[in-house]
């Protein structure tokens, strides 16, 4: 009798493996990095724009070079980062500090790290709302265009998909705290500008790096 060999595990594609570990790393940084507002010329809009563009950009790199469905379940493993790392910060501010610890220094990291229930539950909301939707219009654009215009299909699909961010994360987070209007438009208007002036950019930045590395061995 002979033994019948397991059958071979299938290989990750190089691009899919780094761009997933990128991934995870600005879903979780992305929260921080939104505590510092900053200006842009006229425009004000919170740090972690930028991070959140690069989950945009990702996520069509990814829909690009394996498909809508890679992508989309690269955007729901993106959860366990997002909430595990929300779960650690509120155990870490539970825990008493340490008495010799500097107190303006304790001050300050809580008041980055803590937030309110509103807060969270927005941006778990137009994370996964946001990025679906981005990777929804991207590959639907590319249905219709095929490989054509990848720099004007990742535009479009991060412009749509931030204004839906910034409707879901604000109203969630602010509405009836404060008026919210102005805030939001001018969240969008920062955002649209951004997602016009850098994802076409980065987009063939990715998509290159991409096809660079699964032309490698992994």
């Amino acid at each position: 009798m002979t033994d019948t060999a397991p059958p071979a595990a299938s290989a990750i594609p190089l691009s899919l493996f780094a761009f997933a570990i990128f991934y995870g790393g600005m879903v979780c940084i992305a929260g921080v990095l939104g505590n510092k507002q900053v200006a842009l010329g006229p425009l004000a809009v919170e740090a972690g724009i930028f991070a959140f563009l690069l989950l945009v950009v990702t996520s069509s790199a990814v829909a690009e070079l394996h498909g809508r469905a890679a992508a989309n379940r690269l955007v729901l493993i993106g959860f366990v980062p997002l909430i595990a790392s929300l779960l650690l910060s509120l155990l870490v501010l539970q825990i008493p500090a340490s008495k010799d610890m500097d107190p303006a220094r304790l001050s300050a990291f809580e008041t980055v790290m803590g937030g309110t229930p509103r807060i969270w539950l927005g941006g778990i909301l137009a994370y996964g709302t946001s990025q679906l939707l981005n990777v929804t219009i991207f590959s639907r654009l590319k249905g219709r265009e095929g490989s054509s215009l990848l720099w004007l299909r990742a535009a479009i699909a991060s412009v749509l998909s931030q204004i839906v961010d910034t409707l879901i994360f604000i109203t969630v987070a602010f509405y009836g705290v404060f008026p919210i209007a102005e805030l939001m438009l001018g969240q969008m208007l920062a955002k649209v500008v951004l997602s016009i002036v850098l994802v076409p950019f980065l987009i063939l930045l990715l998509v290159g790096i991409g096809r660079r590395l699964d032309r490698r061995p992994a």
